[in-house]
């Protein structure tokens, strides 16, 4: 097992990374203090993974209660948010009461937020069962629901007690969920550590196949990137934002198309590919750059060619965005493989980069 920190002063909290941590209550115990723990699922992970949790908590001696929720993106919304809401109150739950959240990113994002609403503020743990969870959104205290006009704009920071990221759980995703959590990890890799995109490179194919030792690294080395993030800026002041690079456009892919049809890891990495075309366009990275970051999220069985929005749809879809500043788009781009920035962007180079995105001719294609 690996363990590592967020440093946030009072609010620190560790990041345990391993094979067979749902078992360990060892793990749970000093952060599950009070008799009554509530375990949010899915109904595609509960069968999976809940009794082992909640044989994991009656060890401790808790009072155990588990929510299921329907399973996907479009249901992460008010009236399933209600659902956890109704079992907390129906269990009389107080103050000492943990929440357990068990699954992927909706899931924790939604059990997050109800642990940061219910009583004005209950702790708990994050158990994330995806890659893209694991590396990514079960750190930081980011938590929220969807809007149908905007992705995640509602919602609220609140750190976890703890995060237990069980990688034996890896190997029961899907292979599209799976493609999905490696957007994030190339994320980390082309705004944060080149050195570590190299790395993702050289081994895609042992990732594409789950492998335990690889998948081990990924998540230590992309928790690693962003528990340092959050560190220097907990609330997304300033350095912060660069941990949403290809999410401006990811989340105008997946509010133009319908919460769910594209999966967040999707869209974020064709988002990166259209990031990429525009950081190249404002003379930030060559050309040679713009066809390693295209070349691997195709190597990790993600989309390069964006869904025909229009133009128009999908500026007014991403002018719905929370790094905005007076109606104005601010995106992250690449100064270099590596190095990120926070920027505005020319409305032609824009235009161009999303009719590219869309309408890419064979001889432009780096991956063809």
């Amino acid at each position: 097992m690996i363990t590592l920190e967020v440093a946030l002063g009072e609010r620190s909290y560790p990041i345990h990374i391993g094979e067979g941590l749902l078992d360990r209550a060892d793990l749970l115990a000093p952060h599950v203090r009070g008799s009554h723990a509530v375990v949010v699922t899915n109904e595609t992970v509960g069968p999976l993974y809940a009794p082992r949790v909640e044989a994991t908590l009656a060890s401790l001696g808790k009072r155990v209660r588990t929510v299921t929720l329907p399973d996907g993106e479009s249901f992460k919304h008010w009236e399933t948010l209600n659902l956890i809401f109704d079992a907390l109150l129906a269990a009389g739950a107080d103050r000492k009461t943990t929440l357990i959240a068990l699954g992927g990113g909706v899931v924790g994002d939604m059990t997050g937020f109800a642990a940061a609403c219910y009583m004005r503020g209950v702790p708990f743990v994050q158990m994330p069962t995806t890659l893209l969870a694991q590396v990514d959104s079960s750190v930081g205290g980011k938590t929220g629901i969807n809007h149908p006009l905007g992705k995640n704009m509602i919602g609220a920071f609140h750190q976890p007690q703890a995060v237990l990221a069980d990688i034996g759980t890896l190997k029961t995703l899907p292979p599209r969920e799976l493609a999905a959590g490696l957007a994030e990890v190339i994320k980390h890799g082309a705004i944060a550590d080149a050195a570590y995109f190299g790395w993702i490179e050289a081994n895609i194919r042992a990732l594409n196949d789950c492998d335990t030792a690889a998948m081990a690294e990924a998540v230590r080395r992309s928790c690693e990137i962003k528990a340092g993030v959050v560190a220097q800026d907990e609330r997304e002041g300033g350095i912060r934002a660069t941990l949403n690079f290809g999410h401006t456009f990811g989340h105008a892919i997946e509010a133009g198309m319908g919460y769910g049809e594209w999966l967040h890891g999707e869209a974020v990495g064709c988002g990166m590919v259209m990031a990429a075309d525009l950081s190249q366009r404002l003379g930030f990275i060559d050309v040679q750059t713009r066809a390693r970051i295209e070349r691997l999220v195709s190597a990790a069985m993600l989309p390069v060619v964006a869904p025909d929005l229009g133009v128009d749809r999908y500026i007014e879809l991403m002018k719905v965005d929370k790094k905005a500043e007076a109606g104005e788009i601010r995106f992250i781009l690449l100064r270099k493989l590596g190095e990120a920035l926070i920027t505005s962007v020319p409305d032609a180079d824009l235009r161009a980069t999303l009719r590219h995105a869309v309408l890419r001719p064979p001889t432009e294609n780096p991956v063809a």
